[in-house]
């Protein structure tokens, strides 16, 4: 698949000038930030997706892990420490 894109002359300078500190021609370089783009932009979806999902659930059921106990649970096992995982439950709203 062929595309054309117009870009100013300041862009197309910066593309040439980041393409050639990159070893890359400007043609490889565009399609790299292309394809690192669209990639950030589907997992940017992928986590709302996701997000929407477990607030859904939460609003349904009003089960959740505080904050506070996430936050011990997960230093503890930064420091190597064994920690019982905490477990949702229904907070007061």
């Amino acid at each position: 698949m062929t595309t054309t894109i117009r870009i100013d002359k300041e862009l197309r300078d910066r593309v040439a000038a980041a393409a050639e500190r990159a070893g890359k021609s400007a043609h490889a370089f565009m399609l790299e930030a292309i394809a690192t783009t669209v990639a950030h932009a589907e997992a940017q979806a992928d986590f709302h997706r996701v997000a929407d999902a477990r607030l859904a659930e939460y609003e349904k059921t009003g089960r959740a892990i505080p904050a506070d106990e996430v936050n011990r649970w997960a230093l503890a096992r930064a420091r190597g420490k064994a920690a019982p995982k905490p477990l949702a439950r229904k907070l007061r709203r």
